[in-house]
């Protein structure tokens, strides 16, 4: 597992367009099904990741927090299944039905997804306005695996509350760190 930040995606950069299966549903979920208004998160993650496993309580009750307020969230799960089974779509169904995810946790088989938002890692987090105009990429919040600080979701509730006050992005926006997305050999 190599220890990998995020791309940071440009700011102001238009969310890609996607339709992807949900693990849970067996339904194909496109960003115009899921998009708010208000807010949209995207969440690159997965099943087998320890820093995912490390935030996925706080994931839950982030979308939790925040989807009465009007925002939306979903989760994309693009590591190559074959090579990793503990992230194929029946693990993930399983995942999502164990920690009751709020959100669609989409299955990026081709990997085309995760490579138009320049994802890097798991987990890698995006927050998108009304337009889908990007105006948050990087951490959860500054707990890591080890390190002893409780996981929050600081950052991202930062940045959400700004938006939610209709007050710009002004976060420190820190690079998300996890491991690196596994990507198909060619």
């Amino acid at each position: 597992m190599a220890k990998t930040e995020s791309n940071m995606f440009p700011l102001g950069k238009e969310a890609p367009d996607f339709a992807l299966p949900d693990a849970v549903s067996g339904k194909t979920v496109a960003l115009q099904d899921v998009k708010s208004s208000i807010a949209t998160v995207i969440m690159f993650i997965c099943n087998h990741c320890p820093y995912v496993k490390h935030v996925q309580n706080q994931l839950v009750q982030l979308a939790n927090d925040y989807i009465p307020k009007g925002i939306s969230f979903v989760a994309i799960n693009a590591n190559d299944a074959e090579q990793y089974p503990d992230d194929s779509p029946e693990k993930m169904k399983e995942v999502a039905e164990k920690l009751q995810y709020p959100f669609p946790y989409l299955f990026d088989e081709t990997q085309e997804t995760a490579k138009a938002y320049q994802a890097a890692c798991t987990p890698d987090f995006y927050i998108f306005d009304g337009d889908l105009k990007c105006v948050y990429r990087g951490q959860l919040d500054d707990s890591r695996p080890g390190n002893d600080i409780p996981v929050t979701g600081e950052s991202i509730r930062a940045a959400l509350d700004q938006i939610i006050n209709g007050e710009p992005v002004t976060v420190t926006q820190k690079p998300s760190l996890g491991c690196n997305i596994k990507w198909k050999q060619a």
